[in-house]
């Protein structure tokens, strides 16, 4: 008879002892959707109080100074109340241009190399190396391309200077190889297996398999790579800041020193601008039109991503 009290006592115990358990995993199921909304807002928000800092101050300098003047002129000297901000925009795309010449090839083909021709082990220790490069802090590359990429394309191009276009873009290429590189092999080893043995199994060579089947079904992932790596290297600041100098021209030679968007955020966020002042407010307009331009490329990377997606 005890004994039936016990399993009776017993059996209650747990069923108040599950009962707090559903209780707490209940809990929990209801705060885990709040947590993550909390953490989706302050990512959202974040991009929006940017965007509003950066448009208020904006629309400030651009009440004083024509769009039309700040867009369409070819001489930046905000000191002496000239913003053309044409050369700094031509100077942007030249240290990109010579960039992508630099990471594409490299990267592309260091993907092909880990996703169809090295062997597992290689992959591991190769993958984790490569990307080692994408930490590697971007002062540390400008003052690579400084004192050492500048040098020695001075041995080759007489008449370069030592701030130049030429080993900022170069360096610059450098650090975003992991990206190409990382992102393209991902996207090529998620194409099945049964492509390439299909294509083998047809008579295909492993280089004729990887160039006319595994680049084609991993397109849209090469492009986004391609793209992102392109709006880092728009956005890229320390490397130009010190390897590409700070004279505004509007040039396409690669042995000059050229000033980007971002080198002049750095020079005009310094001591010597003085507070609400043109100088001021031009960052900000600057800052802006370096949004503009990442933005749209993460627009194109997410359009090119859905336009050639293959489902399989």
């Amino acid at each position: 008879m005890s004994e039936q009290i016990n399993q009776s006592y017993s059996v209650k115990e747990m069923i108040k002892k599950n009962k707090g358990k559903k209780n707490i995993g209940n809990l929990i199921e209801k705060l885990v959707p709040i947590f993550l909304f909390i953490c989706a807002f302050i990512s959202v928000g974040t991009t929006a109080g940017i965007l509003f800092s950066l448009l208020r101050e904006s629309i400030t300098f651009f009440s004083n100074v024509s769009i039309f003047d700040f867009y369409l002129g070819t001489e930046w000297s905000p000191w002496s109340d000239r913003f053309g901000v044409a050369p700094l925009i031509t100077g942007t795309l030249l240290i990109t241009f010579i960039a992508i010449c630099v990471a594409l090839p490299i990267g592309i083909a260091a993907a092909i190399y880990l996703s169809e021709y090295a062997t597992p082990k290689a992959r591991k220790v190769i993958k984790p190396i490569l990307e080692i490069l994408a930490g590697i802090p971007t002062v540390v590359y400008g003052f690579f391309a400084l004192t050492f990429v500048s040098p020695l394309l001075g041995n080759i191009f007489t008449d370069m200077r030592i701030f130049n276009a030429l080993s900022a873009g170069v360096v610059v290429g450098i650090m975003i190889i992991p990206m190409i590189a990382s992102l393209s092999e991902d996207a090529m080893s998620a194409v099945p297996n049964n492509l390439r043995e299909g294509a083998l199994g047809l008579g295909a060579t492993k280089f004729e398999v990887t160039l006319r089947v595994i680049l084609p079904a991993a397109f849209s992932g090469i492009v986004a790579s391609v793209v992102l790596a392109v709006s880092r290297a728009i956005g890229e600041t320390m490397i130009v800041t010190i390897a590409a100098g700070a004279t505004p021209n509007m040039t396409f030679d690669m042995t000059q020193s050229i000033q980007t968007l971002t080198a002049f955020i750095v020079q005009g966020a310094t001591g010597d601008t003085s507070y609400h002042s043109d100088i001021y407010f031009s960052i900000y307009a600057v800052g802006i039109t370096l949004f503009v331009f990442t933005l749209l490329m993460n627009i194109l990377a997410q359009y090119i991503s859905r336009r050639f997606r293959e489902d399989y």
